[in-house]
């Protein structure tokens, strides 16, 4: 009996194609004649297919190639399989254009804490069936509220992204001095020990800074925005930081006098707070 496979044609730059997985029957092998031809709509070879896909949410994500979103969908498929969750949201440089990630960001929310070597478990699955490293965090909702309206790196992570089940945006932020003061505490690093932290190191504090700046000042934190911060501010961009393409006695010079104006102003609002506590005990 001959095997059949379903596949869909995807458009190229210069020429439409098929993909087929690299575990499918030897019938289809590299450099095998195939027989092509469309199937109706309405046959159930096509409906199985349709129900095998994935209803995805897109998040500030205009276009993504073909091979991506094939990507996307087997990280869904291989996370249902091997892990219970609420929601599955996959985010990260591997949304932003092009096929420079060395990574796979993802967050997974479940009802309850995860169990004891959940995380390690799935991370060796998924690594196994993609030759690629995850990043994997797993949340509550509730944690995931609370991350939303009091971490800007929160915000700036889900500021582009794909979901299983759609995500509630809509949260007020809560603006913590003695959190936010925690955080930018990391981008201090940058300052006492810029000749032993890598690019990658020197960006993540960077933008760690910036993001509570944002965050503070109310507005809209994402990567376009940081980007634009990073030019308009400090003269740069993520790839220049990230490749250490710096003027360190420059870079050093604006980004102390960035870090104590976004400490300043959690020192004003940590004052303020105080202030009207002790009016309050009156």
């Amino acid at each position: 009996m001959e095997q059949e496979l379903i596949a869909k044609i995807s458009k190229g730059t210069k020429m439409d194609q098929i993909y087929l997985s690299k575990d499918r029957i030897s019938e289809f092998s590299i450099g095998n004649y195939v027989l092509i031809k469309p199937l109706s709509a309405k046959s159930p070879e096509i409906e199985e297919k349709q129900k095998e896909q994935l209803k995805l949410n897109f998040y500030n994500i205009k276009n993504i190639p073909e091979i991506k979103f094939r990507i996307a969908e087997e990280i869904f498929k291989n996370i249902q399989k091997y892990s219970n969750q609420e929601n599955i949201i996959l985010t990260g440089s591997f949304l932003n254009d092009g096929f420079n990630f060395n990574d796979l960001d993802v967050i997974i929310i479940k009802e309850k804490k995860q169990q004891k070597n959940e995380e390690e478990i799935l991370k060796s699955k998924l690594e196994e069936k993609f030759g690629v490293n995850f990043h994997i965090l797993f949340l509550t909702n509730k944690e995931l509220i609370e991350g939303l309206s009091s971490d800007p790196l929160y915000e700036n992570m889900l500021s582009k992204c794909i979901s299983l089940k759609k995500i509630v945006f809509n949260i007020k932020r809560k603006i913590n001095p003695k959190i936010l003061d925690l955080h930018l505490l990391k981008s201090k690093t940058l300052i006492e020990n810029y000749d032993i932290l890598n690019g990658k190191e020197k960006y993540y504090l960077t933008k760690n800074m910036l993001s509570i700046l944002l965050f503070i000042e109310g507005k809209r934190i994402s990567d376009e925005t940081i980007s634009k911060e990073l030019k308009n501010s400090l003269n740069t961009n993520p790839k220049e930081i990230q490749e250490n393409f710096l003027n360190k006695k420059e870079f050093i010079k604006v980004y102390k006098e960035i870090y104590e104006k976004t400490f300043n102003k959690i020192m004003n609002i940590l004052n303020k707070e105080n202030q009207k506590n002790k009016d309050v005990s009156k």
